[in-house]
Formats: C-alpha cells, structure tokens, sequence
C-alpha cells in the first residue's frame, strides 16, 4: 500500500488548520504590518520544495508555502472582520480604524 497521498493530505489539512489562529492572532497583535514576514516565509518554502528530491516533504513544504502566501489576504480579510465587529480588536494596540 502507498500512503503517500494521505500523509500530504494529512498535513495539508493540519497546516491550513494551524494557519488559521496564525492569522487571527497576527492581526490582534500586529495589525497587518507583518504581511510581507508571510510572503518572506511564503517564498522561502516554495523556493526550497522545488529543491527537494522526496515528493512527500517537498509537498509538504511547499503547501506550508502557499498555505503562507494565502495567509497575506486572510490577514487583510480578518482586519476587516474586525473592523465589522465580527472579531475582537485588541485594546492595547492602536488601530486606524478608531480614529472617528
């Protein structure tokens, strides 16, 4: 039997899962002004997948890249759902969208 296709898509689940409080808690503490450590991480992974023989951690990798690079719009889409009151917006830190 080859497990190959379930261990991508294992991972490929756990890693848009992990992803996910990534983005929220990016944005609760930082705002979006860390998008381009996502791109930088984002480039990096691809980069390297495309240079690994083994096509299980090459995949791998390569989806945590994307899964990154997806992350920079989810970052600017959760600025939004805060700012819709959707999420909660941390009061420690000064937002742009207060200054009504």
């Amino acid at each position: 039997m080859y497990f190959t296709g379930i261990i991508i898509a294992i991972s490929t689940f756990l890693i848009i899962g992990i992803f996910h409080p990534i983005v929220i808690k990016a944005e609760y503490y930082t705002g979006t002004r860390l998008w381009w450590v996502f791109l930088l991480v984002g480039l990096v992974s691809i980069g390297s997948a495309l240079f690994i023989e083994d096509e299980v951690p090459s995949a791998i990798i390569g989806v945590f890249g994307a899964s990154s690079l997806w992350g920079i719009g989810e970052l600017f889409t959760q600025k939004k759902r805060v700012e819709k009151g959707w999420f909660p917006m941390n009061p420690r830190r000064k937002h742009e969208y207060n200054k009504k």
